[in-house]
């Protein structure tokens, strides 16, 4: 009698690893979204779709960085105080066009244009001003508190680069340097649906044998989250026909389909050979777990995944592979998360060969290094061990054990949640 497995991720030869997936998606997935022009109150958490190079110096001219008097450091005596003649007054926005002759200075505050004869400038609580005069300390340096004209952005600098998300401080730089609108890429259209006949709406009571659909929420926060318009064709029966028609009527409207269930090997998982049928098939099993049953394929010109029906899978395989595919169509750079040494609190094993990522919380310490507990209860069906844990424990395929202690690689929820 042949032997049974009781490993449902057993690796086997067709099996794909993560690095050859993830080369697939590089090699495969191009730029889709077009690009457009939008004011900058509008470019927040856009992607921009091309180099942004200063048109100017900022700031545009040599300026004071604080409140105070403005003189030729030459002026100065080299021991003691040394008194200057006020003779004028310059702010932001008034700059001082008066002459300045030998022992003059003139009260300045910041962000005024400095004269073109003066070199230095003395905070005003330094000073000693008396009537038409200030006392200047010694031991200034030559060009104190002055700011000169581009030492933040000089004219042709590239100050953003193509594909990256637009954070709030970009935006602002690119108003410092004088730009009202910028080129971006336009939202990526997303078509979303699930799968089963065992899965129903939240909201509707439960006949015997359903469960909610939290899978197909959860993508649409995702996918909306990395600033996809998202179309929802709610829950499919397990019916191929049906599942034909709704891939058929997502392609034409769409740059990416992602479903839910339906891409194992069961006699109802029909979503994967209507994919082999219409388009194209990548990949679709991978060496990994959570997650083995992972599609990657397209139908025409539109990029298809098919996220296995597990909710911790559905999370884990989106934010190791669906977000740089959605990355790459979007025109975005792709930023693989960053991974952070951490002390594993616990011990396992695991089977060599293929990659998992454990739900794991940091809490205090062991040595030097963040401790951090594995989730007790590591089914891919555990939606609260994605809700009450604070990121992924990483073991690449050539791990076999892990004990008390071992630093472990570890991805914050922050670094691949938007």
């Amino acid at each position: 009698m042949a032997q049974l497995g009781n490993d449902c991720f057993a690796p086997g030869q067709d099996l794909m690893t993560t690095a050859e997936a993830l080369a697939l998606i590089d090699q495969q997935i191009s730029p889709v979204a077009a690009s457009e022009r939008v004011p900058l109150a509008a470019a927040g958490g856009r992607i921009l779709a091309e180099d942004i190079q200063a048109r100017a110096n900022v700031p545009p001219h040599d300026n004071a960085a604080v409140d105070g008097y403005a003189f030729r450091h030459a002026d100065l005596a080299g021991t003691g105080k040394t008194r200057l003649t006020i003779v004028g007054r310059a702010a932001a926005g008034h700059p001082w066009n008066g002459p300045l002759g030998p022992g003059e200075a003139i009260r300045i505050f910041t962000g005024a244009v400095m004269p073109p004869d003066l070199d230095t400038v003395a905070m005003q609580e330094d000073c000693e001003a008396q009537d038409d005069t200030v006392a200047i300390p010694a031991g200034l340096a030559v060009g104190a508190n002055w700011r000169h004209a581009g030492e933040d952005i000089a004219t042709d600098t590239c100050i953003l680069r193509n594909g990256q998300i637009l954070r709030p401080q970009d935006v602002g730089l690119a108003a410092a340097a004088g730009e009202a609108r910028l080129p971006v890429r336009a939202p990526l259209k997303a078509t979303v649906f699930s799968t089963g006949d065992e899965v129903v709406n939240p909201g509707r009571a439960l006949p015997p044998g359903a469960i909610h659909d939290s899978n197909r929420f959860a993508l649409i926060a995702l996918l909306e989250g990395m600033g996809c318009r998202v179309r929802d064709l709610g829950i499919l029966p397990d019916d191929k026909a049906t599942i034909a028609a709704a891939l058929r009527a997502a392609v034409d409207d769409s740059d990416l389909v992602v479903t839910s269930g339906g891409v194992s090997v069961g006699e109802e998982d029909h979503v994967r050979g209507v994919v082999e049928q219409r388009g194209t098939l990548h990949f679709w099993r991978l060496a990994i777990r959570p997650g083995r049953p992972l599609a990657l394929g397209q139908i025409g010109d539109t990029a298809f995944v098919g996220i296995p029906g597990n909710p911790v899978a559905v999370m884990v395989t989106f934010l190791i592979f669906v977000r740089p595919i959605i990355q790459r169509l979007a025109g975005a750079r792709v930023t693989p998360p960053q991974r952070f040494p951490v002390a594993a609190a616990f011990s396992c094993r695991k089977k060599v060969g293929r990659r998992e990522w454990m739900r794991a919380r940091l809490d205090g310490a062991l040595g030097d290094f963040p401790a951090a507990q594995r989730f007790a209860r590591d089914g891919a069906g555990i939606m609260t061990s994605m809700v009450e844990s604070d990121g992924l424990i990483e073991l690449g395929e050539d791990v076999a054990e892990v004990t008390q202690g071992d630093i472990v690689p570890f991805i914050p929820y922050s670094e691949v949640l938007p």
